[in-house]
């Protein structure tokens, strides 16, 4: 019998550092997923952490530098190797969305598992309607998949816009080259900004307190709420349910992140206690 909690030994392929904090890894692994599911990613002596897959074709990973996993993990190079254990997760309902328009909404590191649906929408254009990219951004350098992002701009593919926190001399000509695609604000702005149809399924993935944030905006807007979903990762830690790390809600009506999500709905959000 095969023990699920047992990592799978797997090669780096590639690595780049894609800002101070994160880096980006592409690992020789063949996988059948889902965008929005993750894995559990271990480093020996180091111990495992919840990352969710930033790619559809390969695998590839983004991890932001905060404790001793990801610490570890930022030590590691191409050549080495690592463990995973997964894909875990209920991904996004990308079936259900075709034939609709949608609006995807990241914020900071919240790109990283927003990429997997990018990458699945535009594999599969023809079954999807206007797609429209939202990103809030401290400031350019912050700024995860950059060259991958303004390339989109010079293409009719997705609606591409950034708000940002801090100016800078690179925000200010990409702004001459790009009038209409950066804000300055939070990501919020950009739905005073741009006209976007309400209708739409909506995306979301960036920190806790954005959430509270997008949606309230998005409910005074009149987006309706069985069409906006969210991935959440916080407190996930087997990945499998058996520890029961991440349980939220009370009663019948607790969920596990990382069992039944990490992807809810706003419906979820208003149903479940401390689910944002």
């Amino acid at each position: 019998m095969e023990n699920e909690f047992l990592p799978r030994r797997v090669r780096i392929e590639e690595t780049k550092m894609m800002t101070s904090l994160e880096k980006w890894f592409k690992l020789d692994a063949q996988l059948d997923f889902k965008p929005g599911q993750f894995l559990e990613i271990s480093v020996a002596g180091a111990g495992e952490a919840p990352i969710s897959i930033c790619s559809w074709n390969g695998v590839e990973i983004c991890v932001r530098k905060v404790g001793r996993v990801s610490s570890a993990l930022h030590q590691r190079e191409k050549g080495d190797f690592i463990g995973i254990r997964g894909p875990y997760g209920n991904g996004f309902p990308m079936k259900e969305i075709e034939g609709e328009k949608l609006i995807l909404v990241a914020g900071g590191l919240g790109m990283a598992p927003l990429r997997s649906v990018l990458q699945y929408v535009l594999k599969n254009r023809k079954k999807y309607g206007e797609v429209t990219f939202f990103y809030g951004i401290k400031c350019l350098e912050m700024m995860l998949f950059r060259d991958e992002l303004l390339k989109l701009m010079e293409e009719e593919n997705v609606n591409l816009h950034i708000a940002y926190e801090i100016e800078d001399e690179e925000i200010r000509n990409l702004k001459k080259r790009f009038p209409e695609r950066f804000h300055k604000g939070m990501v919020t702005t950009l739905f005073e900004k741009v006209k976007v149809n309400t209708e739409s399924f909506v995306v979301v993935c960036g920190p806790p307190i954005m959430y509270k944030f997008v949606l309230k905006k998005m409910e005074e807007l009149g987006f309706y709420k069985e069409r906006i979903y969210m991935t959440l990762e916080r407190r996930m830690k087997c990945g499998t349910g058996k520890c029961r790390h991440c349980v939220v809600g009370i009663g019948s009506s607790s969920k596990l992140i990382c069992r039944d999500g990490p992807v809810f709905s706003a419906i979820d959000a208003e149903l479940i206690r401390e689910l944002v």
